[in-house]
């Protein structure tokens, strides 16, 4: 247990790349102006914490009257899966690897920190794959990553494997060489956005039980480094939109494991595998989002299953102050497009309903 830990705080020291490119062009946090008034200023008015009538809502940021060098906004979004069909759609559309992100480029690009759960190797000899469950992309993939704005994948799901240690082993690679950080349950991944640090954890409760001491001691050990923590699990029964738990295939009941994390020290629950959306849960003020559904994939055989939602996520120093929830649906078995109208309230009443069944089960006598 110590070694793993040792192991993994040295990789996230090796992550810590605040002076790179990348951070170095969103600039250095502005530095603070003193007043030149003989009496104290006024205390900064509190702000109100976060119900799931504010995330549905969602909150009107510009009311709290925030200081903009203070705000920073975190964007995650559902399983990003550039294999089977959609590998073929790129494929038959000349390569065109930007293809899958044109229609979202620019809201995912917009966070200052973008997560993406990676749900599958990228490997060069990936072959033509129309049907099946061993998934792989081709390194191309990697430019819809960087359009994208994406900071870290996350590799801990139930497919990143499907090509030994060899595919995961060429896909950090890839990853590495277009200066993209990537976590799993031993890596964390470390991001300086302007004078605060966001840290991010993965793990997999997919045909694997959660490591449910290690994640405690790591996220433990991880707290007093970042700011900010974050952790994607990928876990639970799909196609449902109450998260639970499904065994033998995944055995760990969703909510126990988000609030184990919660109380181990983590600001933020960013779930999917599922492949629907889910609920979502405030616990202790902190903010669970249990499966963002598909956001690139190619089950184009349901609506439930070509929905997914870019979950906007605000923070204000350390606290979270405002979430947005942007929903998308597959288009060409590779292109989520963003909702509107009606469709897209259907959505957001479709989680908030969901949000308010699983918060009367966990509270129920």
């Amino acid at each position: 247990m110590a070694a793993t830990l040792v192991l993994a705080l040295g990789l996230a020291s090796c992550t810590d790349d605040g002076a790179s490119p990348e951070n170095a062009a969103r600039g250095p946090s502005p530095s603070a102006t003193r007043s030149r008034s003989p009496r104290p200023s006024p205390s900064p008015t509190p702000i109100p914490s976060l119900t799931l009538a504010d995330v549905f809502a969602p909150r009107d940021l510009s009311a709290l009257k925030l200081d903009p060098s203070r705000v920073r906004t975190l964007v995650a979004t559902g399983d990003v899966i550039p294999a089977r069909y959609t590998d073929v759609t790129i494929r038959q559309r000349g390569d065109d690897f930007l293809y899958p992100v044109a229609a979202t480029r620019d809201i995912t690009s917009s966070g200052d920190l973008t997560v993406v759960n990676l749900e599958a190797p990228l490997i060069e000899g990936c072959p033509y794959h129309d049907e099946g469950l061993v998934f792989c992309g081709r390194p191309g993939f990697i430019a819809a990553l960087q359009a994208s704005g994406v900071d870290v994948a996350t590799l801990e799901n139930n497919h990143i494997g499907n090509w030994g240690q060899e595919g995961i082993d060429e896909t950090v690679a890839h990853l590495e060489s277009a200066g993209v950080r990537w976590a799993d349950r031993d890596t964390p991944a470390i991001a300086d956005v302007r004078g605060l640090k966001f840290g991010v954890l993965a793990y997999n409760g997919v045909e694997h039980t959660l490591p449910r001491e290690e994640m405690i001691a790591l996220i433990k050990a991880l707290r007093p480094r970042v700011d900010v923590l974050a952790v994607a699990v990928h876990w639970g029964a799909e196609y449902v939109s109450i998260p639970q738990a499904v065994p033998p295939v995944a055995d760990d009941n969703p909510v126990e494991i988000a609030h184990l994390a919660i109380d181990a020290g983590a600001n933020i629950i960013i779930g999917n595998h599922p492949h629907w959306v889910q609920a979502v849960e405030l616990y202790k003020g902190k903010l669970i989002a249990y499966a963002h559904g598909n956001f690139i994939f190619d089950q184009m055989w349901s609506y439930e299953t070509r929905v997914g939602v870019i979950g906007k996520y605000t923070f204000y120093d350390k606290a979270l102050v405002g979430v947005e929830y942007i929903p998308t649906l597959i288009e060409n078995y590779a292109q989520p497009v963003p909702l509107a109208g009606p469709d897209r309230q259907a959505v957001l009443d479709g989680m908030k309903a969901a949000s308010e069944e699983l918060a009367g089960r966990i509270n129920k006598p």
